[in-house]
């Protein structure tokens, strides 16, 4: 019996079409979260940027690809926050190879340096253009995640091996999200499910991208969208319509989740 669903974001509740939640997707939810079944958000963006999901009830969010999740009452539950000399090594890379890095915030993403790249995913995702900004001041700040890498896969091919501390989470083409290794959807959904006493085998999720096959994997029930890339539909359990045609209420309704 599921008893809670995490759910992605981008391609997965949100459209890249329509850059909102489909009415049905919404509804079945609502149905969901009022039969007593918990709903969880597992996200590379922060907590705050959900802007979006304002219809849905979740219990909480596995932000940042589970490198930060927060209960819905702003109770921390996990973090993993970047180390500084990661941080270092990443900025020296990013000046030697030219790609764009950015540090993702609960005040925003923002960006050393501007490449073609930056702009092309903030209009994917319908967000502002991240600003330049001193990356190494906002660091000092503490508590960063999530480091952002503007590149294709061939150059984080070279890049990763200098980073083995870190690892990538890619649900972009042009882009990829930074994050401690061995932190990913998975361990933040499976730190939501100790803190409810919940069991994998009654855990539900739903993803379209690459960063989201740990948690389809680790899950009772991985689904994957319609729309979802090669890699989530192989470690998903069952494949929904598209995030466009009712994927996320036609998975509920597979499952019997409502």
């Amino acid at each position: 019996m599921i008893k809670a669903v995490f759910l992605d974001v981008d391609g997965t509740l949100v459209s890249f079409r329509t850059h909102e939640v489909p009415r049905s997707a919404v509804g079945a939810l609502r149905a969901a979260h009022a039969r007593g079944v918990r709903l969880f958000i597992a996200t590379g963006r922060t907590a705050g940027d959900l802007e979006p999901l304002a219809g849905i009830p979740y219990d909480g969010v596995a932000a940042l690809n589970g490198s930060c999740c927060v209960a819905s009452d702003g109770r921390v539950v996990s973090r993993s926050p970047i180390p500084r000399a990661d941080f270092e090594r990443a900025m020296r890379l990013s000046d030697e190879l030219g790609f764009a890095l950015a540090l993702e915030l609960d005040e925003g993403v923002f960006v050393n340096r501007m490449t073609p790249s930056v702009p092309e995913l903030a209009r994917m995702v319908a967000h502002p253009v991240p600003e330049v900004a001193d990356l190494r001041a906002l660091f000092d700040r503490g508590g960063c995640c999530q480091m952002c890498f503007y590149l294709d896969a061939e150059t984080e091919r070279r890049v990763m091996p200098e980073l083995p501390s870190l690892a990538a989470n890619r649900w972009c083409p042009i882009f990829t999200d930074i994050n401690v290794r061995g932190v990913d959807k998975a361990t933040g959904m499976l730190s939501f499910a100790r803190e409810y006493g919940l069991r994998a085998d009654e855990l539900m999720a739903v993803g379209d991208g690459g960063n989201d096959v740990p948690m389809l994997r680790a899950a009772g029930a991985g689904v994957a969208m319609g729309n979802a890339c090669g890699e989530a539909v192989s470690a998903a359990d069952f494949v929904t319509a598209s995030v466009d045609d009712d994927g996320i209420r036609k998975a509920l309704e597979h499952f019997g989740v409502i």
